[in-house]
């Protein structure tokens, strides 16, 4: 009789445990997050940097960029002016030119230049406004227009190319010569850079 009882216990709690087996639902896997959106990195501004594909700083200016070639202004880069920046100036001038010519000696005078410009061509035009509205100062020859280094034979000048940030236009006429550039930038440069250029006449 007890042998009995025991099978039936033991019947009945398989029968349970099945049951239960069979009733048991799925967990449900977590719900993946939404991908996260990315904010696109923010270009960085090159820096207000002056250079020419023509030359290296303190290299040497190819000769079709002097009096002894062609004479064509060279190609000029620069990075990204300051903020507020409303026009550009630049000025090429010849230090090493005083001993010769009792004065630094002007060969290019630029000014207006928009703001959002990024370079200047190879060879402007010899024009006293150019059709983005830049405007050519007077150099030491009393030309509205770029003049190449031409030091004395044999002699090795440096040249400058100054570019200048300002917060304003300059209310100047075609053919302002650098004094009166100089005194009209006063209190309105927001940033400058330069680039020198080496040139050794034959």
């Amino acid at each position: 009789m007890m042998t009995r009882f025991f099978q039936l216990t033991l019947i009945i709690l398989v029968m349970a445990l099945s049951s239960c087996a069979g009733s048991s639902t799925a967990v449900p896997s977590p719900t993946p997050a939404p991908p996260t959106a990315t904010t696109p990195p923010t270009p960085t501004a090159a820096p207000f940097i002056l250079t020419s594909p023509a030359f290296a700083a303190n290299g040497e200016i190819p000769a079709r960029h002097a009096c002894h070639g062609d004479d064509l202004s060279p190609e000029l880069t620069w990075g990204t002016p300051p903020a507020g920046t409303q026009s550009l100036v630049l000025i090429m001038d010849d230090p090493d030119a005083v001993p010769v010519a009792g004065r630094v000696w002007d060969h290019w005078v630029l000014f207006n230049i928009p703001p959002d410009a990024a370079g200047l061509p190879e060879g402007l035009p010899q024009e006293d406004e150019l059709a983005d509205g830049s405007v050519h100062g007077r150099n030491s020859s009393f030309q509205s227009y770029y003049a190449g280094p031409c030091p004395p034979s044999g002699q090795t000048h440096g040249y400058v190319f100054t570019l200048y940030a300002l917060d304003t236009r300059l209310d100047l006429e075609p053919g302002a010569a650098k004094p009166q550039i100089v005194e009209a930038i006063e209190g309105h440069i927001l940033a400058q850079t330069q680039l020198v250029g080496m040139y050794t006449s034959p």
